[in-house]
């Protein structure tokens, strides 16, 4: 089966979860930038709520381009910054050092083009997740896929949708709960550095 979708930065739980049984997941190449969405952004917990991580683009969020084509304006030190944070929030998760060579690797390698960066992401935790699904690229854009080419669920992750979509998030410890409450519809971030190898059964379940 497979699953047509956008391309997100460290997308939430729900996406996998939502990903799981399907043996593709195909990502939308040819699809023109939306801003205030995943592609660019990704939320954990901090010790007081939510943080943004959002990766600066050339051109500004207002453009029209393909998102193939969507640069990184990496005159910015976003990667240093992002790490920085992720560092600051699960330093004190529970499977956090486990992971955290790998990850600082993939922070310091160079990203020129925004769906190659969240690309080496997705691949980065299925990895870890052992999701075996296969990632692809859409040849062009279709606004409507038939019956049998494929579910399609580009655009059913979006922030300003959070209540419908982050009410399927299962309950697991966070690092700053006894603070904030449990936040769901984080970044799967969250999730692995938290539950680590046990992250993939709340996936199942």
């Amino acid at each position: 089966m497979i699953l047509i979708t956008e391309s997100q930065y460290f997308p939430p739980f729900s996406f996998y979860k939502n990903s799981y049984n399907f043996s593709n997941i195909t990502i939308e190449q040819c699809e023109t930038w939306q801003k205030m969405s995943f592609r660019n952004r990704c939320q954990i917990a901090g010790s007081e709520g939510i943080i943004d991580l959002s990766i600066p683009v050339v051109n500004g969020r207002d453009q029209k381009a393909l998102i193939r084509d969507v640069r990184i304006a990496d005159s910015l030190p976003w990667q240093a910054q992002h790490w920085k944070t992720i560092v600051s929030c699960y330093n004190r998760s529970p499977w956090f050092s486990f992971y955290r060579d790998e990850l600082e690797l993939l922070y310091r390698k160079p990203a020129s083009f925004l769906i190659d960066w969240n690309r080496e992401c997705l691949e980065w935790t299925f990895r870890v997740l052992g999701i075996t699904s296969t990632i692809g690229l859409t040849d062009g854009y279709k606004a409507i896929y038939a019956p049998g080419e494929g579910v399609d669920q580009r655009g059913f992750l979006m922030p300003k949708n959070r209540e419908s979509w982050g009410a399927e998030t299962p309950r697991y410890h966070q690092v700053f709960e006894e603070r904030t409450g449990f936040l769901p519809g984080l970044s799967i971030l969250d999730l692995v550095f938290c539950e680590g190898k046990n992250a993939i059964k709340y996936i199942q379940s």
